[in-house]
């Protein structure tokens, strides 16, 4: 299966650089454990592929709105700034 992927840079607030991932996938039916497990699988296969990960978070639709997971602070910034565009694809 391919899933779709955003690998990003942007300043962070407290200065310096962070790299985040953000993955394009279904929610699983074990709700936020089994989105916890989903994000780590796709954030440790990006990191193997050479991608510096700092933070990560899955983005997917339920109800036919837009919802995120994972680390709180890019989830916020992903609700005010939206999914961004997809650079790269991960086989899993």
């Amino acid at each position: 299966m391919t899933i779709s992927m955003a690998h990003l840079r942007e300043r962070a607030v407290s200065g310096g650089w962070v790299d985040f991932a953000i993955f394009g996938a279904k929610a699983t039916s074990g709700g936020d454990q089994g989105n916890g497990t989903l994000l780590a699988q796709l954030t440790a296969k990006a990191r193997a592929s050479g991608l510096s990960v700092q933070q990560s978070a899955l983005a997917y639709t339920d109800g036919g709105r837009v919802r995120f997971y994972g680390t709180p602070s890019l989830v916020t910034y992903l609700s005010k700034m939206g999914i961004p565009r997809w650079t790269h694809e991960i086989e899993v």
